[in-house]
């Protein structure tokens, strides 16, 4: 069926966006209904996502569709991952989400290691340790406030809870639930041993379900008040990293990927999980995608270092994005490296401060101006990719010959020649918008309009037109990535 619409809410850990999707003759269109700002908001000393102001904002794209005169197929949500809305017996919030970066969680991974040894979580769940994980969110809740769960009904992954907002519907997608660190990618099952670990009882999760399943339609009260009757509810690959993943116009299988944004998750896409001792060692995840894959992959702290030096110089001088990457060609080439990964760039009073932290105690020159900030953390971002390509080769045997970058970080012309430059490998950049166009052909797939996940692709590649990046001053960057190894095994 050809001329059809879908509506892809794609929720970012900085912003929002309503896009409008139209496939017609095997090709897609998009086009921004709107984009809305989502900041985490402080509520007594703690980081909290504003649940009911994000809806209102997706209840505003749908308004924008209704006025354009569009009825659309169906509506999607996408997010990032492991954060959670819990709901109690009345069907409403107990309080509003907490934000992943929140302190509550400081110390808990090894608290938590002493109730469910590390070796034995990984053997049970194939992913990668981070303290921002839904485990560790729920274990610091339950220290914090024993009782706590005692007021709890049912939890709900962000996606899940905006889906329920839509449909009325409480389900459990596949690709997000995947991402928590309490699901079992061998049973495909919640895994109790873990809930029995954090003494909370495992009812309060949702059957699970695969993208694509349609949930139902937007609830009638509202429906009515959009003058959107009959519009369906879809759950997509409502990680967005899944939905990302999904878009990529690659075939074959001998490439990596880089969704980029706040987050580089770099991997591959395989049939099965790899949960060894070295995945372990190496700190990669396996996630679930669309149509069974397996995003095997590494979370590699991306743009977030950029995000926030901006942020401390906000009231010196207002850059865009692409004022603040122009800036780095002016200064010297491999003057400094971070890790980006750190944990002290995981939420610092102020990300310059910690930066120069970091250089003073690996005796390294420390930036002076804002060009010599944003070169470091780019060159470093690139630098990252390489260890991380290589940890992929070693794990899975891949041979991997290209890298698709993909998301908000493929539009940063000098992140992706610095990544092919460092990997040595060409980088297709593109599309942009992959969460969103993700997101909705996985809707069409639900429908029956697409049939499976290389029609997806096949889409993407005549809809898109990519940007390509070969490698250039290799072996500079070789010489730079002995230097860059050296400073984090000093660190570490």
């Amino acid at each position: 069926m050809n001329g059809e619409s879908f509506v892809a809410f794609d929720l970012g850990a900085e912003s929002g966006r309503s896009i409008l999707g139209t496939l017609d003759s095997g090709r897609l269109t998009i086009r921004q209904l709107a984009r809305f700002p989502n900041e985490m908001k402080t509520l007594d000393g703690h980081l909290h996502w504003d649940a009911h102001a994000l809806f209102g904002e997706m209840k505003n794209g749908l308004r924008l569709c209704a006025a354009s005169g569009i009825h659309p197929t169906s509506v999607g949500v996408d997010t990032w991952g492991v954060d959670f809305g819990l709901l109690g017996r009345d069907g409403n919030l107990v309080e509003q989400p907490y934000s992943y970066r929140d302190s509550r969680t400081d110390g808990m991974v090894e608290r938590f290691f002493e109730r469910v040894p590390r070796q034995r979580i990984y053997e049970l769940t194939g992913i990668q340790f981070m303290q921002l994980n839904t485990l560790f969110q729920l274990f610091a809740a339950e220290q914090l406030d024993p009782g706590f769960f005692d007021r709890v009904e049912r939890l709900l992954f962000m996606p899940d809870l905006f889906n329920y907002y839509l449909s009325g519907v409480i389900r459990s997608e596949y690709s997000i639930s995947t991402t928590s660190q309490l699901f079992n990618p061998l049973t495909k099952t919640w895994e109790t041993e873990l809930f029995d670990g954090l003494q909370i009882p495992v009812s309060i999760m949702q059957a699970i379900v695969e993208p694509g399943t349609m949930l139902g339609t937007l609830r009638g009260d509202l429906a009515e008040s959009l003058s959107l009757s009959g519009v369906g509810v879809t759950a997509v690959a409502s990680h967005d990293t899944a939905s990302a993943i999904a878009s990529i116009p690659a075939g074959g299988e001998n490439w990596a990927y880089i969704s980029s944004g706040t987050w580089s998750l770099m991997g591959v896409e395989i049939a099965a999980p790899i949960i060894s001792a070295e995945a372990l060692a190496s700190n990669f995840t396996n996630e679930g995608g669309v149509c069974g894959s397996i995003r095997f992959l590494k979370n590699i702290m991306g743009l977030w270092p950029l995000q926030q030096c901006r942020k401390d110089w906000s009231e010196v001088a207002r850059y865009d994005y692409e004022g603040l990457v122009k800036l780095s060609e002016k200064a010297e080439p491999f003057r400094s490296f971070i890790d980006p990964d750190d944990a002290i760039f995981f939420h610092p009073t102020s990300m310059t401060e910690a930066i120069r932290s970091y250089c003073r105690e690996t005796r390294q020159c420390q930036p002076e101006t804002h060009a010599h900030f944003v070169r470091c953390i780019l060159e470093s971002l690139a630098l990252k990719y390489r260890v991380t390509l290589e940890q992929l080769r070693r794990l899975t045997g891949k041979t991997i010959d290209r890298i698709h970058i993909i998301g908000g970080g493929a539009q940063n012309s000098t992140l992706c020649q610095f990544a092919a430059n460092a990997t040595g490998l060409p980088v297709v950049a593109g599309p942009v918008e992959a969460t969103a166009i993700g997101n909705i052909l996985v809707q069409a797939l639900g429908h029956g309009s697409v049939e499976s996940l290389r029609d997806i692709r096949s889409i993407v590649a005549h809809s898109f037109s990519p940007v390509i990046y070969e490698p250039v001053g290799v072996e500079e960057w070789e010489g730079a990535f002995g230097r860059f190894l050296d400073t984090i095994q000093a660190r570490a």
